[in-house]
């Protein structure tokens, strides 16, 4: 028998899969697939509410300009911190092979 969900329930998993596309820019197919055994429900049923709150007007299509903005800095400012930690870690597997007691002389 099918479960009944309300609406608060189903905004949920639009906006979930929404916040989804948007993040990663992948279709709603996708989105609704990662997102909806995470909840509880069918992907396609998930599609059908992200569907029907679009009809609706519920959803907002895209990221305002200020948001868009700060998460392309954050992520530059991540790949710069991912490439530190790198350097980080080569440096010191290095100075600590120079401090091994069996290849000193």
């Amino acid at each position: 028998m099918p479960k009944k969900f309300d609406q608060e329930a189903k905004d949920r998993v639009v906006r979930l899969v929404e916040d989804r596309i948007l993040a990663e820019s992948i279709s709603t197919q996708e989105a609704c697939k990662i997102v909806a055994p995470k909840l509880g429900v069918s992907w396609h049923t998930a599609r059908q509410w992200t569907q029907a709150a679009r009809r609706e007007g519920r959803v907002v299509e895209s990221m305002p300009e200020d948001l868009a903005a700060e998460n392309a800095r954050l992520r530059r400012e991540n790949q710069e911190l991912r490439d530190t930690n790198e350097l980080l870690k080569a440096a010191s597997a290095f100075f600590a092979s120079e401090l091994d007691p069996k290849r000193r002389k």
